[in-house]
Formats: C-alpha cells, sequence, structure tokens
C-alpha cells in the first residue's frame, strides 16, 4: 500500500502487528529485530502481550523456517474462522462482499492511500496500515466498530492456542477494548466441504449409486431389448 501521510501516534505498533500477521518468509525474518525494538520503544502495547509477542517473534525468528510456514497456512488459509479478510466474517460469499469491498478501497484512497494490484482491501494487514496513518482518535475508532471480528478471531486462535492470538489481543488493547473469548462456530473440514454433492451420491468415486453397500444386478433379456428395439423401428416408419 502506497502511504502518503505521516504517521500518528500508536502507527508504529500498529504497523508491526499488521506485518506480525503476514506470511512469515524469510524477509519478515529479516526484520524481526527491527520490529521487536520498535514494537518496545513504541511503549503502546501493554507489558503481559508485549512479553507474548517477543514469544511469538522468538519462535518466528529462530524456529524451523518450513514448520512456521506450514503452520501459518494451517491456521489462516484453510479456516474460516481465523480469516484475516474481515469481509468473510461478516459476509461470507453473498453479494454484499464486493460492493464493502469498493467502499473500503475508496475509503482508503479519500485518505491518499493506493492498494497494490495484489492487495485485498478488507486483509487485515492492509486495514492496519490505513489505521496507522489515522490521528489517535479516529484510528481507535475504526478499530472499535470492528473489535466484534477481532475477538471473533482472537478466540478461534485462543481455541487452538495458537501465539497468534497474542498480536489480535494487542490489537484489541490498542483499540481499548478487551480481548476477551466468544462462542467460535467450528470450521467444517476440508473433506466435508469438498465432497461430491448428494446428487452424485458417490458414483464418480465408487461406481454405485450407495457406495458401502450390497448392489443389485438386474439381468434384461435378448429377447425383450431385440422387442423393444422392432417397436421403436416400427414406430418411426410410420411416421
Amino acid at each position: 500500500m502506497a502511504l502518503m501521510s505521516k504517521l500518528p501516534n500508536a502507527s508504529i505498533s500498529l504497523r508491526v502487528l499488521a506485518r506480525l500477521l503476514s506470511y512469515p518468509d524469510a524477509e519478515l525474518r529479516g526484520q524481526l529485530p527491527d520490529m521487536r525494538q520498535a514494537l518496545h520503544a513504541d511503549n503502546t502495547v501493554p507489558a503481559a502481550r508485549l512479553a507474548e509477542l517477543d514469544a511469538l517473534m522468538a519462535t518466528l525468528e529462530s524456529g524451523d523456517a518450513l514448520e512456521n510456514e506450514a503452520e501459518y497456512v494451517q491456521i489462516f488459509d484453510r479456516g474460516r474462522a481465523t480469516s484475516l479478510h474481515l469481509f468473510e466474517h461478516v459476509h461470507g460469499d453473498s453479494r454484499e462482499r464486493g460492493p464493502a469491498m469498493i467502499d473500503l478501497a475508496q475509503t482508503y484512497e479519500k485518505a491518499g492511500l493506493f492498494l497494490g494490484p495484489d492487495e485485498m482491501p478488507d486483509y487485515l494487514p492492509v486495514v492496519l496500515e490505513f489505521v496507522s496513518t489515522q490521528p489517535p482518535k479516529e484510528a481507535r475508532a475504526f478499530l472499535g466498530e470492528m473489535a466484534h471480528i477481532f475477538n471473533a478471531i482472537f478466540s478461534a486462535l485462543a481455541k487452538s492456542e495458537s501465539p497468534y492470538a497474542s498480536v489480535i489481543g494487542a490489537l484489541l488493547e490498542i483499540a481499548g477494548e478487551t480481548a476477551h473469548a466468544v462462542k467460535v462456530v467450528p470450521d467444517e473440514p476440508l473433506d466435508v466441504a469438498w465432497e461430491e454433492p448428494v446428487v452424485f451420491d458417490g458414483c464418480s468415486t465408487k461406481g454405485q449409486a450407495k457406495p458401502g453397500e450390497a448392489q443389485p444386478i438386474h439381468f434384461v433379456k435378448n429377447e425383450a431389448i431385440r422387442a423393444g428395439a422392432k417397436a421403436a423401428a416400427q414406430q418411426g416408419a410410420s411416421l
């Protein structure tokens, strides 16, 4: 996202949180020492939450890179409850999602911020970059309007004991909110979500109408087949 305005108070912490929610590739790992230093210097995140963020950054910095990357994909890309696309939690796949995307992108543009070609306006790291450019009062109000979504994500992450819950918790606290548990709707397993529609009833995988059950075999006599063909031919000749 192209930034054209001066960063206000608490913006550094918001930028660090946005970066921590990004894919933990080699570039991010190389930035972690500076991110840690900036987060401590900004003195915005409560001490207890800051310790949790330090632990997360230590894991990303010193842990197995491939495992960390795979865990990130498992958490954020394979479940709706922990999706970082905020409108996924509000609109799902409904038609309202498109207009909401346009409205949010226009809000960014009015503030002098323009999305890159691969950026979605409702992606939380992008949202946080925008909020980081706003005055403290407006930034807190903007985040407060989405607190119910953040708490839903926080609860889903905490339920799975993910250290990324600390990032959402810190975000809520910066917004003047309290991170607390809410009811989490469990994600439908992928093997269920991707299974064949009922109309196919498993026929393309097992060649049966009711896989797993004994299938009746029906025999048709050749005489019946020849009689049917003869009747069809006679009917065609009479037309």
